[in-house]
């Protein structure tokens, strides 16, 4: 028999939880696994999640999505935000991303995406919703498997190669020693852009970060 009191609990209890799950954001790293691929310009969007997981004082553990992911909130009372770095390759992303979104039944409009972009200067931050991949081939995955692009992105520049390197041996080299004191500047940024998106909204961040990149 339930008694009175303790079906206002459960009721009580269960608004707490939908609240919770409509108030959720999937934030996702897109980078290589490995060590071999940790430390370049690939895998700044996993520097900037591991950011974002060391100020939640969180631990990234295996799902069984094929992704690692950690769980918490920025702030008290913020919103909660689910980080995930995919087992896979970059180019393979999708998979995990979609099968995350399914099991937090988080909307695609609530997904954030850290990545580099050869078409930003290194240095720079820059944050959109929905538009093309520009031929990067994470975002193209996970637009595909999402059925949609209208998830937010991070970009975290990187450059252009230089001379007449090719973009994709270029983005799976370190950065240069002369970029590594920007390098947790950028990374910092780039995680305060991807938790602003989450309390304040798309304009609102752009407004601070692009603005900060055209002074």
């Amino acid at each position: 028999m339930v008694h009175k009191e303790d079906a206002v609990f459960w009721r009580s209890n269960k608004k707490v939880e939908d609240r919770v799950s409509s108030d959720s954001w999937l934030i996702v790293g897109l980078g290589n696994p490995g060590a071999k691929y940790e430390a370049t310009r690939h895998n700044v969007g996993q520097m900037a999640l591991d950011v974002l997981a060391e100020r939640m004082s969180a631990r990234f553990s295996p799902h069984r999505t094929h992704a690692r992911i950690a769980e918490g909130r920025s702030t008290p009372g913020g919103p909660k935000l689910i980080l995930a770095k995919s087992n896979g390759y970059m180019n393979t992303s999708g998979g995990p991303v979609s099968a995350l979104a399914r099991y937090f039944d988080v909307p695609v409009e609530r997904i954030i995406v850290l990545h580099d972009d050869l078409d930003l200067p290194f240095d720079t931050v820059k944050l959109k919703q929905g538009g093309g991949h520009g031929g990067h081939n994470g975002l193209r995955d996970i637009a595909k498997a999402m059925a949609s692009p209208e998830f937010q992105r991070v970009r975290i520049g990187v450059g252009r190669p230089p001379g007449q390197q090719d973009p994709a041996d270029y983005v799976l080299r370190p950065f240069a020693s002369s970029e590594r004191e920007s390098l947790a500047v950028l990374i910092e940024d780039a995680a305060d852009a991807a938790e602003m998106l989450t309390t304040d909204g798309l304009l609102a961040a752009q407004q601070r970060f692009h603005g900060r990149a055209a002074q």
